[in-house]
């Protein structure tokens, strides 16, 4: 074995409580390290914890116990897809990349391999069309749907006219970064706001230039999809330049703790989009510190239960486990693989009734997935950050996005990928 391969067998690791002959692989693809750390921990965190809850307290799915292998990719594609490569064999049964980047790298991987990928609210939006991208899944909602609930934002805040107002978009120079701008281009266009775009290279400590920008256009709006350090050197920035917090609005991925309490309270009113929890008022909480921290089984320190990106990985974890509990039901057996794996998330369905029963009631908006849409219903909500609390409120939910603007782009560019790839759009089964 070569020193690259070793490096990459040293970086895999079996965290969840669970015997080695167990059946549920589910790889964790994390990053622990390097400059996306704290925001990558807890998100691995929370989905770790949320697994070995499932172990602990319910003796796994169906009685077969889940096993996690975490692999580090410190936020970097080539290692994520290495990462990819030397766990798919193990009986992985779906892969949760956790990075735009790795995502566009791994499609054509996991299509060829017949594994499937899960990217909530990341990775390639057009992977909602399930009929081309049969092995993605990016439900219960994209960024596409994220650019057009902070327009529908703005214009509730504006009696529905928000023609001539001036919105910035600040972007993390990658193609995470980039999703949202067709969407806001053409959003711009049907309400008449001005819309300019500031890219922020990697890893977005230096952003001085951008905010005098800002200062110099004064524009009504800052929209931000950032991650990372980006974050905090951006709401700092926008604290020197005394921009009113309320007017500045992230992504769900520029929304964690980690992002305002660098800035105290000039962090104060700063807005983000939601698609899961705020909070930890859930009654699974309760669960995790008795089956999980409590007993000493916890992912991490168990001081990050309830923060945004540790929701992110709970979230992630829930659904899915509920689409191995689907797909055990539909195949008639405990000991499913990759193929079943993917049906059952294709047969997803996660209603309040389903939520409440896991004691995560109104956690995540209500969809349901199909051949047709991997992608979810398209809600998505506004939060906003209380810095006297120390938390995160919801002050405007249920938000719809614009199906009539996203619906034709993820046509329009699932084809484009369909015709470039020679794949004939179809159902699975």
């Amino acid at each position: 074995m070569n020193l690259k391969k070793l490096a990459i067998a040293a970086a895999v690791t079996v965290t969840a409580a669970a015997p080695a002959l167990a059946e549920l692989v589910v790889p964790s693809l994390t990053y622990r390290t390097g400059p996306y750390a704290a925001n990558g921990i807890p998100w691995a965190d929370g989905f770790s914890d949320y697994m070995t809850l499932i172990n602990e307290r319910d003796g796994g799915v169906g009685g077969e116990k889940i096993r996690i292998i975490e692999c580090e990719t410190a936020y970097n594609t080539e290692k994520g897809v290495e990462c990819y490569e030397a766990i798919k064999g193990e009986g992985a049964l779906v892969f949760h990349p956790r990075s735009t980047g790795i995502t566009y790298q791994l499609i054509p991987k996991i299509t060829a391999d017949n594994i499937p990928i899960h990217t909530p609210g990341l990775g390639r939006t057009s992977a909602k069309n399930g009929e081309v991208f049969n092995w993605v899944f990016n439900y219960p909602t994209n960024y596409w749907d994220g650019a057009s609930g902070a327009i529908t934002h703005l214009l509730n805040l504006n009696d529905k006219d928000i023609k001539g107002k001036k919105v910035t978009l600040l972007y993390h120079n990658s193609a995470y970064g980039k999703e949202p701008i067709r969407t806001l281009e053409l959003l711009a266009k049907k309400h008449g706001f001005a819309l300019s775009t500031l890219a922020v290279d990697h890893p977005g400590q230096e952003q001085k230039s951008q905010w005098l920008q800002i200062r110099r256009d004064r524009p009504d709006y800052v929209l931000m999809w950032g991650w990372g350090i980006m974050n905090q050197v951006a709401i700092q920035e926008a604290a020197n330049i005394r921009y009113p917090m309320e007017n500045f609005i992230g992504v769900w991925w520029s929304g964690s703790e980690n992002d305002v309490m660098p800035a105290a309270e000039k962090a104060n009113g700063y807005k983000s989009l939601a698609f899961f929890a705020v909070n930890d008022d859930f009654p699974i909480y309760n669960d995790i510190k008795k089956f999980v921290v409590d007993a000493g089984k916890a992912a991490g320190a168990g001081n990050m239960v309830g923060d945004r990106l540790y929701n992110a990985g709970i979230m992630e974890a829930m659904l899915t486990v509920e689409a191995i509990k689907n797909a055990q039901k539909i195949h008639g057996t405990k000991k499913i693989n990759a193929s079943m794996m993917r049906d059952g998330m294709e047969a997803l369905k996660v209603d309040n009734a389903l939520m409440k029963s896991l004691g995560m009631e109104n956690f995540l908006p209500e969809f349901e997935v199909s051949c047709q849409n991997h992608g979810g219903n398209g809600i998505v909500n506004m939060s906003q950050w209380d810095a006297a609390a120390g938390k995160w409120s919801i002050i405007d939910a249920n938000i719809q996005s614009d199906q009539d603007i996203i619906q034709p782009l993820v046509d329009q560019d699932s084809m484009a990928f369909a015709k470039e790839s020679g794949v004939t759009p179809s159902c699975v089964n």
